[in-house]
Parts: C-alpha cells; structure tokens; sequence
C-alpha cells in the first residue's frame, strides 16, 4: 500500500520539528558544558508522553499518533543514522591500540559485565511481584533485569567521546573496545531470554547464535579484511570522494544487515565493518569528512530525539514504582562502575583512567531502551519496569559526560595521543 499524503506530510514534520528541536537544545547542552547529546536525548522527552502529550494532548495525538505504521517510518530513518555513527567510530578505532591493551580491555569488559549481571539478577528476584506481568515466570524476569544492568550503549559512548573530542584518548579507545565486548554479550542474553520468553530454551537456536558469534572474528579477519580493502581500493581510484562515500556506507549497511540475519545485533555488524575500512588503507578526509558531519550533525541526533519519545515519565508518580526505579538504578550504577573499575585497577590503571572507564562504560542510553521494548513486547516486563529501564538509560547518559570530563582532566596526554588526535583532525578536516 502506497504511503497516504497525509502520512508523508506527518513524517517530514516530525522530523524537521525533531531535527530543529535537537539542534537548538544540542547546542544549548554544549553551551552548558555538556555533550549535545544530552539535549538531543531531551527533545524526545518534551514531544513525547512525559510533557507534550500531558500538556497539548490533541496536537499530539496529530504530530506523533499512535499508528505503529507511521512511528515505524521515523524509527527506520534513525536506525540509518546509528548505524552509520557507529560504523565511523569504528573507522577511526586505534587498532593498534587495542591489540597493546587487549588484556585491559577484557578485563574491563568481563568484570563490566560479570558484576552488574549478578546484581541486576539478584534484584530482579527481590522486586514486589506486583510490578512484573501476569505469568511472568521470575527466572525469566531477573534474567531479563540482569541484561539490562548489563549492557553498555556503543552509540551513546561513540556520540559522547565524539562531542567531548575524547576519541583520541585512549580511555576513550578502551571504552569503546570494552563496549563492544559487553553488547556483543547483551545482545545474546537477550536472544536467550527472548527464547526463554516465547517457545523455551531451545538449545539449536542459542548454539546458533554463540557459534555466529565466536566466528565474527576470524571470519573478519580472513575473510572480510581484504575483502574490504580491495572494494575500497577501487572505489578510490575515482577522483571524485562520492564513490568511496557510497561504498563505505553500502559495506557498514549490508554488514549490519549480516549480522542482523545472524541473530545477532546490526549494531555489531556496522561496527566491525567500520574498523575494517578504517585500516583498509584508504580512508581519506575527502569522503570521510562529509559523512562525519551529516551522520553528527543531522542522522544521530534525530537518532536520539526519536528514542526519547518512547519515555514516559509519569509513571514515576507511583511510589512503589519510584522506589523500584531508585533501587534499580543504584544497583546499574554501583554494579556497571565497580565492574569497570576493578577490570581497570586489575589492569594497572591509575584510579583516574579507572574513573574515566567505569563512567564511560555506565552509559547505556538508546542500547537500554532497545532492551526494554524487546521486553516490553514479549511480555516480559510491564510498563511500570519499562520505565525504570529508562530511567536507568536516561540517568547513567547524563552523568557520565561529567565524570568523563573531571577524570580526563587529571590523565595526563601521552605522544600517541596526541598523534592519533592529529591523525583524526586531518581525516575529517
């Protein structure tokens, strides 16, 4: 059925209002000091069921309706844009770094993922049954709140570090790094739990899925690797960058789109991609440079504004519900940063570095919405939860640009640092 007038003029308004509204509130989160993602994260909570909704419930109604159809249309123009921002943190990954520090990186992810699992697991058992979904099995549900209080949001981190000028450092490289490993994870959790939540454990299907897993890496490596570095040679014996533009965003799509297939998440996909055509050779500030600053400047924040409109912060007004959000909170927080924190000590860092990686590593943001519409959908959790989730995602976003900032300061800039933020300022100048 083609797209009706009336649903194409709502689409180009909801996303001229939302682009407009990010940019304005983006630039006033910079002016404030903090990253642009914090007012473009807010743009959602104003148009959505927190305020525009309470306030002007009519106009509302018109600019965003409930037809899943039509809310369907924004959500795949902002998935675009994620994907794409994540693909170009990718790009710019110190590879090299990464191989050096591998260990820190582990350690920081396993003991980011180990500690807060364990915490949001227990907690999950110990909410009041009241706020879980009639015949909600609770191994199913703590299983689900585990994953949760687990998972790291690359965009966000990615957006974040990209906003703070932070890339180049290398906690910002680790985080990164440490972030993938921890999604990567997350995201088979949830494959696990959904599983769980509809036919049963089925064990093919979980095999599946690790084996895919397990087997990103080596197939990357041989395969992959000079697969894009010859694709991306020949685009780049054209004179004109359009043709390695085009080529470097069909390669992050159709990887994303891979790795989708695999049961795994698209996320995963873009990103791998993204780090092999950053060390193809031929990446250059020609074709990089203006993709950079349209994925910024217009996809990634129309990316984050759209996942603001889902939060409904009414909710809160429940005590029972603002207690649970309060006790889930803390332990997302206490659980994500101790984790990091300690796969950091563990590693020799200094307790800046620690501080810097344990923040870092606590912004879930869009990721933790992600999970809590997959559970909302199957039924695993009620809206009441779903908004603790959110909570938990808008929270742990807003905090750890600060923290960043206060522990950056107190990290001294090392030489490869500063080359790599040379290197970086050359490929999008």
């Amino acid at each position: 059925m083609p797209l009706g007038t009336h649903e194409l003029l709502v689409f180009i308004l909801q996303v001229g209002v939302l682009l407009l509204l990010a940019m304005l509130l983006g630039r006033l989160a910079v002016w404030m000091r903090g990253p642009a993602i914090v007012g473009e994260l807010a743009v959602g909570v104003l148009l959505g069921p927190s305020l525009l909704a309470q306030v002007a419930p009519d106009f509302s109604a018109w600019l965003l309706p409930e037809q899943p159809a039509q809310f369907h249309l924004l959500d795949a123009v902002a998935q675009i844009g994620v994907l794409l921002l994540v693909a170009i943190t990718g790009i710019q990954l110190d590879f090299g770094m990464v191989r050096r520090r591998g260990s820190t990186a582990a350690k920081v992810s396993i003991a980011g993922l180990v500690i807060p699992l364990a915490l949001g697991i227990a907690t999950g058992f110990l909410l009041p049954r009241s706020l879980l979904a009639e015949g909600t099995d609770y191994t199913v549900f703590a299983l689900f709140l585990g994953v949760a209080t687990c998972v790291s949001a690359i965009p966000v981190i990615a957006k974040t570090l990209l906003d703070m000028k932070l890339l180049h450092r290398d906690v910002g490289q680790l985080c990164l790094t440490a972030g993938m490993v921890d999604d990567a994870f997350g995201w088979f959790m949830l494959s696990v739990v959904s599983a769980m939540a509809t036919t049963g454990l089925r064990v093919g299907q979980i095999t599946l899925s690790l084996i895919s897993l397990v087997a990103l890496v080596p197939f990357s490596i041989w395969i992959g690797r000079p697969l894009v570095r010859w694709v991306m040679r020949l685009a780049s014996r054209s004179p004109e960058p359009g043709p390695s533009l085009a080529t470097a965003v069909v390669m992050v799509l159709l990887s994303a789109a891979a790795t989708h297939a695999l049961g795994l998440e698209a996320i995963l996909g873009a990103f791998l991609c993204g780090i092999l055509i950053g060390r193809s050779g031929h990446v250059n500030s020609d074709w990089l440079a203006p993709l950079q600053s349209f994925v910024l400047c217009v996809l990634a924040p129309l990316f984050f504004a759209t996942a603001g409109l889902r939060m409904d912060l009414t909710l809160l007004g429940n005590p029972e519900v603002l207690i649970a959000s309060g006790v889930v909170l803390l332990v997302a927080i206490v659980g994500k940063f101790a984790g990091a924190y300690i796969g950091a000590r563990l590693s020799r860092l200094s307790g800046w570095e620690a501080l810097a990686l344990g923040a870092g590593m606590n912004a879930r943001g869009v990721i933790e919405v992600i999970v809590a519409m997959v559970g909302l959908r199957l039924g695993v959790i009620t809206t009441e939860i779903y908004t603790i989730v959110i909570v938990v995602a808008i929270v742990t976003s807003l905090m750890a640009p600060p923290i960043l900032r206060f522990a950056t300061r107190r990290i001294k800039v090392t030489t490869e640092e500063r080359i790599r933020h040379i290197h970086h300022q050359q490929l999008v100048e």
